[in-house]
């Protein structure tokens, strides 16, 4: 059904709500997300979205997973669709891919670009920006009447900042004008801004529905990420409130739902929103303790016994003209039985219980490319990877190498705060980096750029400003890690020592540009080189290597030297450079198992010659 049909149809007392998804990035996170999916569908969103991915980088996925949401499982679905990447012809494609499996909504948008172009750059000339889409798409006698098209919004103005306040409302009046059926926008954390926001909208003439996106905090490094990566206001009084419990995971994200409840009380008293679109990062819990504290997921239907019967006869019929609602056929029955078990509520008295509880729990605190691979919320886009700085930011912050000397020299930079960022991290070096920091400098120094690491730790409290997340009253543990780019001569050298002087006790990944993986983990190994134990609590793993994670995580950090060549010019010494670091340079990551030594990991690779 459109959802615009929806919502205009939409009664209730209560403000609606919809829910947004994104495709994971592995097979078993695709798995594990539909049954989410379906947990979540219990409490009656008014429909659910699926994104497209950067760059259109996830089509097929989007697709598939679109489809078995509105087809197999009868969830409207709103499938995201933009202009990036997208060669003539393959915007019929998914709107015709999107309309066979029954889907109705789009939300068209122009996208981001991909990684490792310079500008956003259309591919096929008629698609430029999201009016395009909406355009397209009403004049088409195939699909125009078929699809109810929503379009994006940004309240605190678009991230590219191409335009001012007013020039913003015009392009989304113009959307509007084009066929647009609803607005969603883009997140933000601070209401009154918003609510002016939306009188200015209405002020131009704009009737459409407007859906406020909204995105509980999950964790605080998380939190910082996205604020950088999507330009995003934040109030003082919020990162004053972040700021003393940001070494409590638990207690930022029972803040972060607290944030959210407050924020949509606000923008839906005036009764001038009758929406919300809840974007999920995949995780489920903190979304459902929202709309818990909202009092907004209600009671559940009272159900009628009926008879099931293939044709009412004479008798029947005449006695149930009027009560139609009592007969019901056997496959209508078989149906609703096997949805009702599939999509078994999930809202369980005694929190931390329960099997179903858990499956709604076991990665409340995703670690981004280091979590479990088997999760949805594995490598969520603002968890991920990458500087997030465009062309001028980056060349402002990392000039213009020319040697692999200037690079070693970068590198150096960050490790001294001199550099606020690398084309790998939007952040600072972490506070619990900074204790190994004699260790990274000798191993930068070798040539081996370091982008990720970690100390070893036995038993820290929970609360520890350095090292400590989760819950109060608990204990966590590091193995030491650390993972760089190094030639392939030294791999050579790093192997033979990890065979002769290891004893088991290191393990190492490494994989280059054309695709080879090199290890000595047996391929069903994950090693957990964090984890912690709570208080009433199974140990919990926050941070798991293993071959899988380890070759997505691969593909994209190759994807990172790309990008950051794309900011020189073609032919420049510095992209010949980069470009030449890409394709000859492997990924190495080393984990030493003995978390009771603190520095046996950089004794191992550092005492002696290798």
């Amino acid at each position: 059904m459109k959802l615009s049909d929806k919502i205009a149809a939409y009664n209730s007392s209560r403000p609606f709500y919809t829910f947004e998804f994104f495709p994971p990035r592995t097979d078993q996170g695709f798995e594990n997300l539909i049954p989410r999916i379906s947990r979540l569908s219990t409490l009656n969103p008014l429909a659910i979205s699926v994104t497209w991915g950067a760059g259109g980088s996830t089509r097929e996925r989007s697709i598939d997973l679109a489809g078995l949401t509105q087809s197999d499982y009868g969830i409207d679905t709103v499938l995201h669709l933009t202009c990036t990447n997208m060669l003539p012809g393959m915007v019929d494609d998914a709107l015709r891919a999107a309309k066979v499996r029954g889907i109705q909504n789009v939300l068209a948008l122009r996208g981001d670009p991909s990684r490792g172009t310079e500008h956003w750059t259309p591919v096929d000339s008629q698609f430029t920006r999201g009016i395009d889409l909406v355009k397209y798409i009403r004049s088409s006698p195939e699909f125009s009447s078929h699809f109810c098209i929503g379009v994006a919004a940004y309240p605190e103005g678009h991230p590219d900042r191409e335009t001012d306040e007013d020039g913003s409302l015009n392009v989304l009046k113009e959307k509007v004008d084009a066929g647009a059926d609803f607005i969603v926008t883009q997140l933000f954390y601070d209401a009154d801004p918003f609510l002016e926001w939306v009188d200015k909208v209405r002020a131009k003439g704009i009737t459409v529905p407007i859906i406020p996106g909204v995105m509980p905090i999950q964790t605080y490094s998380s939190f910082l990420r996205l604020i950088k990566l999507c330009g995003v206001k934040v109030p003082p009084s919020v990162m004053a409130a972040l700021e003393p419990i940001c070494h409590d995971d638990q207690l930022v994200k029972d803040y972060g739902v607290g944030l959210a409840v407050d924020i949509i009380r606000k923008i839906t008293s005036t009764g001038t929103i009758k929406g919300i679109h809840f974007c999920t990062l995949n995780l489920e819990k903190s979304v459902q303790l929202v709309i818990e504290k909202l009092q907004w997921a209600g009671s559940s239907p009272t159900m009628k016994n009926r008879l099931i019967a293939d044709a009412p006869g004479p008798m029947i019929h005449v006695q149930l003209t009027n009560s139609s609602d009592l007969v019901i056929d056997p496959t209508t029955a078989t149906n609703t039985a096997t949805s009702a078990l599939t999509f078994k509520q999930t809202l369980d008295p005694d929190p931390g219980r329960g099997e179903l509880n858990n499956a709604a729990t076991w990665d409340d605190f995703p670690n981004g490319r280091f979590g479990d691979y088997k999760s949805p919320a594995f490598g969520a886009q603002d968890q991920w990877g990458g500087s997030g700085l465009s062309q001028y930011e980056g060349l402002s912050e990392w000039g213009h190498p020319k040697s692999t000397d200037d690079l070693t020299s970068l590198v150096l930079r960050y490790l001294h705060s001199e550099v606020s960022s690398s084309p790998f991290s939007s952040l600072p070096l972490s506070p619990e980096s900074l204790t190994i920091l004699p260790h990274l400098e000798q191993l930068t120094k070798r040539g081996w750029w370091t982008i990720s690491s970690q100390p070893a730790v036995d038993g820290a409290c929970s609360t520890d400003e350095v090292f400590g997340w989760g819950p109060r009253g608990g204990y966590v543990y590091q193995k030491g890690f650390v993972e760089f780019f190094v030639a392939e001569q030294d791999l050579e050298k790093i192997e033979k020592k990890i065979k002769e002087k290891g004893q088991g006790w290191v393990h190492y990944f490494a994989g280059n540009l054309q695709g080879k993986c090199r290890s000595n983990v047996p391929d069903d190994g994950r090693n957990a080189v964090t984890w912690g134990m709570f208080p009433g609590q199974e140990i919990t793993q926050t941070t798991i290597i293993e071959r899988e994670s380890f070759l997505t995580w691969k593909d994209e950090a190759f994807s990172i030297w790309a990008e950051w060549a794309s900011f020189y010019p073609p032919g420049s010494e510095e992209r010949e450079l980069l470009n030449s670091v890409r394709m000859e340079r492997w990924l190495v990551s080393i984990v030493h198992h003995d978390y009771k030594r603190p520095d046996a990991l950089w004794t191992f690779l550092l005492d002696g010659e290798l």
